[in-house]
């Protein structure tokens, strides 16, 4: 009540074919993350959007998770970005039209739309102004209001220089003056760089009205707690295996109890430091693998092979710090799926 929670889901692969998914694991995942009081943020990075969930996977998984959303009175948000495009783009143009068709498809099933950084738009954009060219037409188009998603690099190499700068200062600069421009159109922004500092200057300088949802995996529970100038919303992928905390935590926030609140979330950042640690872009794999050591899956099996990105060592390690967090319902079966490694 106090805060809007997003956690961004993963995917369950099928067993017997990891170029699909397993349907009715994904899709009650999900229904697991409404029962804690999350929303789910949907077709994310998190969901391997680039990473083996390609374009038309996504749609149909977005269309399915908001068909459930609307049937289970879920909240739910969901990526728009530009990964259909399979050869580079030659301008613009066509990473509008890109988004566009990823936002009819979300707009089309009642979803709030998140417009994900593009891989093809930081390949190709020259300066800042090509930025404000494609968000200024992308969200004067909405019938409603979006969620902006700045994604660092640690997350996705192919999108260092996001805002048109390697040079965070002005990157920043250049974000907020998109967000300025646009800001009858943005519901928020979700900031993942890992660094708890500057998103707190950040979200000091947004317009009035706009959201600030952390994506610091690294740092979330006194963002989200906040200070006397304001806090933090939440869009997180570490929120998938820590849901049950997660939704126990913002009880405490409801009830005004900030040191309940940290008292209940501060101990799980061990765990999210180390499946979110270098290189950050394979924390999907802990994620999943948390998922199948706590029950919501009956495999350890993931698109495009990726449950091979993480050695041995560091998935154990994953299972000791949950443990450590009675993380799960059922510590006996977690701990023999972990022996199995």
């Amino acid at each position: 009540m106090s805060r809007t929670i997003f956690a961004a889901a993963h995917v369950v692969a099928d067993a017997d074919d990891a170029s699909k998914l397993d349907w009715d694991a994904t899709l009650a995942f999900r229904r697991h993350l409404w029962q804690q009081g999350l929303g789910v943020a949907e077709a994310m990075d998190t969901a391997q959007r680039g990473m083996g969930l390609d374009w038309p996977i996504a749609a149909e998984l977005i269309r399915r998770s908001a068909a459930d959303a609307q049937a289970d009175g879920g909240l739910i948000a969901c990526g728009a970005g530009t990964d259909q495009l399979t050869v580079p783009p030659t301008g613009l143009d066509e990473v509008i039209a890109a988004y566009t068709e990823q936002l009819s498809v979300v707009e089309g099933v009642g979803a709030q739309p998140i417009l994900m950084a593009s891989r093809q738009l930081a390949a190709i954009a020259r300066d800042a102004d090509d930025y404000h060219e494609v968000y200024g037409w992308l969200l004067g188009q909405l019938s409603g209001k979006a969620i902006l998603h700045w994604l660092g690099p640690m997350f996705d190499p192919a999108l260092a220089g996001y805002w048109g700068s390697e040079d965070l200062d002005a990157a920043t600069e250049t974000f907020l003056s998109v967000i300025e421009a646009n800001a009858d159109h943005v519901d928020g922004v979700k900031i993942s760089l890992l660094d708890a500092d500057r998103e707190i200057a950040l979200r000091r300088r947004l317009p009035e009205g706009v959201r600030c949802y952390t994506g610091d995996d690294f740092n979330y529970p006194r963002l989200i707690a906040g200070d006397e100038h304001g806090h933090s919303d939440a869009l997180l992928g570490v929120f998938d295996p820590l849901a049950t905390v997660a939704g126990r935590a913002m009880s405490f926030l409801d009830a005004g109890d900030t040191e309940g609140f940290l008292a209940e979330l501060e101990p799980t950042v061990p765990l999210a430091r180390h499946v979110f640690e270098a290189p950050t872009r394979f924390y999907k794999t802990g994620v999943v693998f948390l998922a199948w050591l706590a029950g919501y899956q009956d495999h350890f099996t993931m698109l495009g092979g990726l449950e091979t990105a993480r050695s041995h060592e560091h998935l154990l390690r994953c299972h000791e710090l949950a443990a450590e967090l009675d993380l799960f319902a059922d510590p006996e079966l977690a701990a023999k799926r972990a022996a199995l490694l």
